[in-house]
């Protein structure tokens, strides 16, 4: 039991470091990149000055939208950036698929290397390698934009659910997009269901605006999907939106949807592979 352990603890590592090593190689664009992202910040800074100036022409700074100030709603949008760069997966879901039609699939199944398991740590990689080089653009955007925090810096407690809520949302983001990637072993192409999740996901998760600004029953019908965990649920720990008994339920909540797309992805997998009918070389 403990020389399978070992094994599989080294076969991650040797993936982890390999694909590390590879994208620090070729992905020196990583800071410009990361620096380039915020920009359309300064056209969401004076989009929500516009509204809230609407809402009090002579206190803009002190007018409240769902409970949001001008400040929380800059912070927010800076917080949403820093969580979709932990659960966004770029190219995962189509080039899952694009194994499965190619047959690319077949290495994976008859050498000891297993497909979700190499994958997963290769976007450990990736992440590690992108914050190793554009941790100095955030934290330069993070100091100039210092002042719309308002709020301060949160509590320890609230911090490492911060903190865990990114790690999670990784998981989350990779074990859902993992899913619709492996319905390639049914569909030839799944890019026609890819874009209608992004566009839900773009919507819904809280990255275009604070889901505390949709109106009933919405507010509630999207609180229970797992999408909310990817952009808005890590912005609203950290700027306190969600607090006490909430946040200890919501928490669990996304350790819940994390573990049931871990399973879905495993069982879907299972299944193709049954399914699947390779030939060739």
């Amino acid at each position: 039991m403990s020389d399978s352990w070992n094994h599989a603890v080294k076969t991650r590592w040797l993936i982890t470091k390999t694909a590390l090593a590879e994208r620090l190689a070729y992905r020196g664009d990583f800071a410009l990149g990361t620096l380039m992202r915020f920009l359309p910040i300064v056209t969401q800074i004076f989009l929500w000055w516009a509204i809230f100036q609407s809402l009090s022409p002579e206190n803009p700074e002190g007018a409240q939208l769902s409970g949001y100030t001008f400040r929380d709603m800059v912070a927010y949008y800076l917080l949403t950036m820093l969580g979709r760069a932990f659960s966004s997966m770029p190219g995962l879901s189509s080039s899952i698929a694009l194994k499965v039609r190619d047959g690319e699939i077949k290495r994976f199944l008859v050498q000891p290397v297993d497909l979700l398991s190499f994958l997963f740590w290769s976007r450990v990689a990736h992440k590690l390698a992108y914050y190793a080089i554009a941790i100095i653009p955030f934290a330069l955007v993070f100091f100039l934009c210092r002042d719309f925090f308002s709020r301060g810096f949160p509590d320890a407690v609230t911090f490492c659910c911060f903190v865990l809520s990114l790690l999670l949302s990784f998981m989350l983001g990779f074990y859902l997009e993992a899913c619709i990637g492996l319905i390639g072993f049914w569909m030839l192409e799944v890019s026609s269901l890819l874009f209608v999740y992004m566009l839900f996901q773009f919507f819904l998760s809280g990255h275009m605006f604070p889901l505390d600004l949709l109106p009933a029953p919405f507010d509630s019908i999207v609180g229970f999907l797992p999408i909310k965990y990817l952009a808005y649920f890590p912005a609203a720990v950290f700027l306190g939106k969600i607090q006490g008994y909430a946040l200890a339920i919501d928490m669990v909540m996304l350790i819940l949807w994390t573990g049931l797309f871990f399973v879905l992805s495993r069982w879907i997998f299972a299944r193709g592979v049954r399914h699947y009918s390779g030939f060739g070389g």
